[in-house]
């Protein structure tokens, strides 16, 4: 059956990408609606749309501060019903509580619409939080710097050169620019972006990659130990066009921050100068500091001195749980495992077809360290997002090849759908796509919990993940699905129901990422 598609533009209209992943999110639950997207109509999103075929004519004239509407539905009334949905979403009008014209009035009186103005009114703050349309953000970040704000700049598609400049102002004024692309931070308790909910403590994080940070730190709170503050700095600080200048800043705020005892810093690898002078900034520090370069060597190197004449270390770790563990040993605690909590499974009895691994990541630093560990294991993994390019894998939408470790968060899964970390529709299908594979072994899921996350991932994991077994079962295989959470007990939706819900469904968990790694190549030899 043939779908319907309707496409349409919501002309100056403004909303960050996660709040139109959600709405998207409202639009894929309608009956009969299989695909809703909703981009701004800048050129990066067009081409995007292109690619993916969904450019229809009624939105190639959108302009930046336009939101492009596609929906795709088995009937014209399902488009329909997605269309005035969308509307109402968008308009803001499906809200309650405004209690009145005259709540209304209050409401809009107290809007505050610039910088400058909110800068007057909460004379105190000292952090703007940005999300405009990429070819906007600099100039707003900018304007949050010059009056002396550190800033969290969601806002993706910035151009590198414009990055730069910003960021050099804010070093020259003193101040702090997380991003663009930052999609994770925690400072002094307070969550920006995709965060979890941790213990507060005595580690101190700088990190250019957001799951990573959501791992280190989930796993230094499940260790025992606590978090002062968690500082995103975008992917591309560590490029030497931007020379690391936030991860710099960062490390040096730490050092001067009472409540920081340890220091860890986590990243792929850098451009070896940026790399260099990160080192020498973790020296300065005299804190203890750990340091995760994802692929690079492990081990511990010379460091500073601290205050009272003491050396104190710098320890280069091989993963993330590693990086968390060396971070909360060096903050004087011994870092806490519950016992028993992840045993070692019994070996599947696999049927000599089964020979594949399916890596079906929503973090892309997950698919990153895996791909590293997978490699020293000698196996070669094709990927969507290579380390090595020669396993680049071509049309990834389309079909694995042998062993392939996807990161289904990229842009080419994502048209037509948000984020996996909210709505995992692309990643069910696909679970099922590979079950259904008889060279199929082992399938690996990442499920990464706290705000701005999905409500329940694992509750509508589970169903899934117990159809893609039976379908095995059906063919005479026995497929592992294995994976682990990445979250904490104060999260919103729970670790350890979370946790449950999964095994229940039958999937073998492991206590990290590196973990799951790990069990996943013993299964294939």
């Amino acid at each position: 059956m043939s779908l319907h598609t309707l496409a349409f533009v919501q002309p100056n209209q403004y909303k960050d990408s996660v709040a139109l992943m959600r709405v998207a999110q409202h639009l894929l639950a309608l009956p009969e609606v299989v695909n809703a997207t909703l981009q701004l109509g800048n050129p990066a999103n067009k081409d995007i749309l292109r690619d993916a075929g969904l450019l229809a004519d009624e939105v190639q004239g959108a302009g930046p501060s336009d939101i492009m509407v596609v929906v795709q539905a088995r009937t014209r009334e399902a488009c329909d019903a997605a269309r005035e949905l969308a509307r109402v979403q968008l308009s803001g009008q499906d809200q309650t509580g405004a209690g009145g014209a005259g709540a209304s009035g209050a409401a809009e009186e107290l809007l505050t619409r610039t910088l400058a103005l909110g800068r007057t009114r909460l004379a105190a703050a000292n952090l703007a939080q940005i999300s405009v349309p990429g070819a906007y953000a600099a100039a707003e970040a900018l304007k949050a710097v010059q009056l002396g704000l550190n800033v969290f700049l969601f806002s993706d598609n910035v151009p590198l050169e414009q990055e730069v400049l910003l960021k050099r102002e804010a070093e020259r004024r003193g101040v702090l620019v997380m991003g663009p692309d930052c999609g994770t931070a925690i400072i002094g308790g307070v969550p920006l972006g995709f965060a979890n909910n941790l213990r507060r403590g005595a580690i101190g994080l700088v990190a250019a990659s957001g799951t990573g940070l959501q791992e280190v730190s989930t796993q230094v709170h499940r260790m025992g130990g606590g978090v002062s503050h968690a500082i995103g700095t975008g992917g591309r600080d560590t490029q030497a066009a931007v020379g690391g200048i936030t991860l710099l800043q960062g490390i040096a705020l730490l050092a001067q921050d009472e409540a920081t005892k340890v220091i860890a810093v986590i990243s792929k690898p850098p451009a070896p100068e940026v790399g260099a002078r990160v080192m020498q900034a973790l020296r300065a520090a005299g804190k203890p500091a750990v340091v995760l370069f994802i692929g690079e060597a492990q081990g511990e190197e010379a460091g500073g001195v601290a205050a009272n004449g003491a050396a104190v270390p710098i320890q280069r770790a091989a993963t993330l749980v590693d990086c968390a563990a060396d971070a909360v040993r060096l903050a004087g605690i011994t870092p806490h495992v519950e016992a028993g909590a992840y045993p070692m499974p019994r070996r599947p009895a696999f049927a000599a077809s089964q020979k594949y691994l399916r890596a079906l990541y929503s973090g892309g630093t997950f698919a990153a360290e895996a791909q590293v560990l997978w490699a020293q294991a000698g196996f070669s993994v094709w990927s969507n997002v290579p380390l090595d390019k020669s396993l680049g894998l071509p049309q990834a939408k389309r079909a694995s090849r042998e062993h392939t470790a996807l990161d289904l968060g990229d842009d080419e899964f994502t048209v037509g759908r948000p984020h996996p970390m909210i709505d995992q529709t692309t990643r069910i299908e696909r679970l099922l796509q590979e079950a259904a594979d008889p060279a199929t072994r082992v399938i690996l899921l990442d499920v990464v919990i706290g705000w701005g996350a999905h409500a329940d991932p694992a509750g509508e994991l589970a169903g899934p993940i117990r159809e893609a077994r039976r379908i095995a079962k059906a063919g005479g295989r026995q497929l592992a699905v294995l994976g682990f959470v990445c979250g904490t007990e104060f999260d919103p939706q729970g670790l350890a129901c979370q946790e449950a819900k999964l095994r229940a469904a039958g999937m073998v968990l492991a206590g990290n990422s590196a973990n799951a790694a790990w069990l996943a190549a013993q299964w294939l030899r």
